[in-house]
């Protein structure tokens, strides 16, 4: 039977200290060759039990696997010279160092498959793996071969269509494309954007998602957000493509933020993963407030297409703080799951 009000998480959670420095994003490996290997796979199967202990439905390897949430597909990738790098913008918010686009993008071999099919071999739950999307791919480099932003995303929307047939081939049952760029570059999104995005999933039989969220909880993101106003209306300019594009979830930040709640009127038909745990801060939500922020989606959202969800990834956080906050995800989802069968049986 299938679950009401499924909850997951967007993505990355803490890394264990024997594998990367904790509560930093981004860290370093602390291990190299099989001892690295073996170390990243002991590290899923933690995050995996993580995420069973605490309820969670639609379960993930955590990211642990990635050291950094676009550049480690990029990595893997020929055309792309990490040994000259160049200061870009980006997301128009920071300044960083990154690789530069010297020819053709093309990808070899599997980047994420035998990490999935660990992730499939240790659980019987519904597994979802995220994949960068096209577009902030593209934003995380300098293209010094193709000198186009949309040519760029459309040979990154082809490796990353190779790569999700194979995660699907694996038994990945949703596959995310993170594209934080879509709050950004409104008129690349309509242009382009969500066009790569499709591409990126043609010929997907498995469940597709799009997370857009406003960004990890480091001082670049949260001093932004200062910026935005009293109301962030930024999924306005994307959800109305999107509701008529072939991805089947949308998934968006909502607790703790500025965006109205009307805004997921736009989105109407597609199932909804609802950030209902803020990960910009460390105190843990309570049940209620999970629980209260559920219910204001289910005045635009039906219930069987509501998937209570986290805003953003929980790298930066405590492997404590992102226990409590997983605990209340599922707690603030059963509250909810209860008033429902209860309405459904009255």
């Amino acid at each position: 039977m299938k679950t009401l009000l499924p909850t997951s998480t967007a993505g990355s959670l803490p890394k264990p200290a024997w594998l990367a420095q904790p509560e930093t994003l981004w860290s370093p490996w602390k291990l190299a060759g099989d001892e690295l290997i073996d170390g990243k796979h002991d590290a899923l199967r933690i995050a995996l039990q993580e995420q069973q202990l605490a309820g969670i439905d639609i379960v993930s390897d955590g990211e642990q696997t990635r050291q950094h949430f676009v550049t480690t597909f990029i990595e893997h990738l020929s055309g792309v010279d990490f040994e000259h790098r160049q200061t870009v913008k980006i997301r128009d918010r920071y300044d960083a160092s990154v690789p530069t686009v010297v020819g053709p993008v093309t990808r070899q071999k599997p980047v994420f498959v035998e990490d999935a099919k660990l992730l499939r071999s240790q659980t019987d739950k519904p597994i979802k793996w995220a994949l960068p999307g096209p577009m902030t791919m593209v934003d995380t480099l300098y293209d010094a071969h193709y000198q186009s932003r949309e040519k760029l995303a459309w040979e990154f929307a082809k490796t990353l269509n190779q790569e999700a047939k194979e995660l699907e081939a694996a038994g990945v049952d949703i596959i995310q494309f993170d594209e934080p760029a879509f709050n950004v570059f409104f008129d690349e999104v309509n242009d382009w954007g969500i066009a790569a995005l499709e591409r990126a999933i043609e010929g997907l039989q498995c469940e597709t998602a799009v997370h857009i969220c406003y960004g990890y909880g480091i001082k670049a993101n949260t001093d932004w957000k200062k910026t935005l106003g009293s109301e962030w209306r930024q999924y306005e300019e994307a959800f109305p493509k999107l509701q008529k594009s072939n991805i089947d979830i949308i998934s968006l930040e909502c607790h703790n933020s500025h965006v109205p709640i009307d805004l997921l009127a736009l989105i109407r038909g597609k199932k909804v993963m609802v950030g209902a745990i803020d990960v910009a801060t460390n105190t843990i939500e309570t049940p209620e407030e999970v629980a209260a922020t559920l219910r204001k989606a289910l005045e635009f959202v039906d219930a069987d297409k509501l998937y209570p969800c986290t805003n953003c990834g929980m790298a930066p956080l405590s492997r404590e703080v992102a226990r409590g906050k997983l605990a209340a995800l599922s707690a603030g989802a059963e509250l909810v799951r209860q008033e429902l069968l209860a309405k459904k049986s009255a």
